[in-house]
């Protein structure tokens, strides 16, 4: 029976006063893949930089592995939680590997020396996310596919249970947005890794995830399984448009086609 890693309860939030998240009320499960879609300005990021305590002093509750989210120590948390953002336009003055070593901050000691399973851990994100060949490159020489690994692979080298993406393939072009949908396949499937991940791409949602979570105008307007959502009767009116499907030669699973116009 699938048991839950992280709940959210009547959460709220606000910007300026404004409301972004409105009484979401939701529970994911430990070792699944979550896609949180939804047009513009649905709330999709701000959801998951309040599950990554980013953006805080929201009302009602998150509540992670049975315990509020606002008593975890930040050094705590970075220990089950790791957050990737967008590639585009982040650029860090270090090198891959100073970048990715970073993310090891929860594990180490104060005024402590990275240590042999520290180097363990980065090796290994750089493999995993093959990156290991531009290590000594600065960040701000790397493509938007190549730093978009990077941040993948710091995400891999902090070791935590759950990883939260905010579209992690957005501006990459085929190539690279494959690579990095393999990427996140493999964690979720070899690593038993909780994934988060915000995505425009419909598809993309419907072929790597077990469950959706559509928020519109900062609600949750559907949550379930991949087949329920991908209809008209749900996310016509999520997006204000009509959709054509067919169903995916590999999975079966309805997927979206571009209209005729």
């Amino acid at each position: 029976m699938p048991s839950a890693i992280i709940e959210l309860n009547n959460f709220n939030y606000e910007i300026d006063g404004k409301p972004i998240l409105k009484n979401l009320c939701c529970t994911i499960n430990k070792g699944e893949h979550l896609s949180i879609i939804g047009p513009n300005g649905a709330g999709k990021t701000t959801l998951i930089k309040c599950i990554a305590n980013i953006f805080q002093d929201g009302t009602g509750a998150i509540t992670l592995k049975g315990r509020p989210l606002n008593t975890y120590p930040q050094k705590e948390l970075a220990k089950l939680i790791s957050y990737v953002p967008q590639a585009e336009g982040a650029n860090f003055p270090f090198t891959v590997s100073e970048f990715v070593l970073l993310s090891r901050y929860p594990h180490l000691s104060p005024f402590s020396s990275p240590s042999k399973e520290d180097f363990k851990a980065l090796h290994q994100a750089l493999k995993q996310t093959e990156t290991a060949e531009f290590e000594h490159r600065k960040m701000n020489t790397l493509s938007g596919g190549q730093k978009q690994r990077v941040l993948i692979a710091a995400a891999l080298a902090q070791q935590t249970e759950i990883v939260l993406l905010d579209e992690p393939t957005t501006f990459l072009d085929p190539k690279h947005q494959s690579d990095i949908l393999r990427l996140l396949k493999a964690m979720h499937e070899k690593q038993d890794i909780t994934i988060i991940t915000v995505t425009h791409d419909i598809n993309h949602a419907a072929t790597l995830s077990n469950r959706i979570l559509a928020l519109k105008e900062g609600s949750i307007a559907f949550f379930g399984s991949i087949k329920e959502c991908m209809t008209n009767d749900i996310l016509q009116p999520i997006y204000d448009k009509e959709f054509l499907f067919i169903n995916h030669p590999v999975s079966n699973l309805p997927i979206v086609i571009p209209e005729t116009l």
